[in-house]
């Protein structure tokens, strides 16, 4: 991989959103970002993926946090974005970054029955904190 990056070529200010219309419109803006580049991403990290896929993962990744309504949730959401997409496309990371936390699909926790729970000797249902004042 030899590959000649220009750390200044994606650099961005950290911006802060003020309003959730600033923060939606900057969370468009870093979406379009990383799907333009699937293709780049593809070619520098020799990855065996359509660009189809990549765009794929990555929406699910952005959907993931769809719920998220906290302002300062969402800035730091963004940051760390921008960060991963700044660090992807200039190959600052390793290919195995690339494949195992950036494009690994987002499974559902598998529901344990009650004597996969009873085996590993827990019982997180059954967990309550000292303090939750539920009785």
């Amino acid at each position: 991989m030899n590959t000649f990056t220009i750390p200044a070529r994606l650099a961005r200010p950290a911006l802060v959103s003020e309003t959730h219309a600033d923060a939606k419109r900057r969370t468009i803006q870093l979406y379009r970002e990383w799907y333009r580049a699937a293709p780049e991403m593809i070619s520098l990290y020799s990855l065996n993926y359509s660009p189809q896929y990549v765009r794929h993962l990555l929406r699910q990744r952005f959907e993931a946090n769809r719920h998220v309504t906290d302002l300062r949730a969402i800035n730091v959401l963004l940051l760390k974005s921008r960060q991963e997409y700044q660090e992807t496309v200039n190959a600052w990371k390793l290919p195995d970054q690339v494949m195992g936390i950036l494009l690994k699909p987002k499974e559902a926790p598998q529901q344990k029955t009650f004597l996969e729970k009873f085996y590993t000797g827990r019982d997180e249902e059954a967990i309550r904190p000292a303090a939750s004042g539920v009785v």
